[in-house]
């Protein structure tokens, strides 16, 4: 008999759960964390110890030249286990709570 595991639904249209399943109280899925504020897409840098460092690129207008510019950005995000997340990968983050000093956003998903 197949046991079913609860996977929760995290309030975000066209985001399917992973197919994995883990038991990291972090996890968006299958923890206690949940999913508030900015989520946006960026590429994976690099990762290290359940830690993902993501890059995204920005707008920003500038007045005098009536003209946007690119900037980018860097962000620690907490990689859950039931993600298997490389570098060079799209991935979906989002804000939450403070997990550590310098993470506050979990990835979501692989796209």
């Amino acid at each position: 008999m197949v046991q079913k595991v609860h996977v929760k639904d995290i309030g975000i249209e066209g985001v399917n759960p992973p197919e994995n399943v883990c038991n990291d109280k972090k996890c968006p899925w299958h923890g206690e964390v949940r999913i508030r504020g900015f989520i946006f897409k960026g590429e994976v840098i690099r990762v290290k110890h359940g830690v993902a460092l993501v890059r995204f690129t920005r707008y920003h207008y500038i007045p005098k030249y009536e003209r946007y510019e690119i900037r980018v950005s860097k962000i620690k995000a907490h990689v859950p286990k039931c993600l298997n997340i490389n570098v060079g990968d799209k991935v979906l983050i989002g804000e939450t709570r403070p997990l550590s000093k310098t993470i506050r956003f979990v990835v979501i998903n692989k796209i």
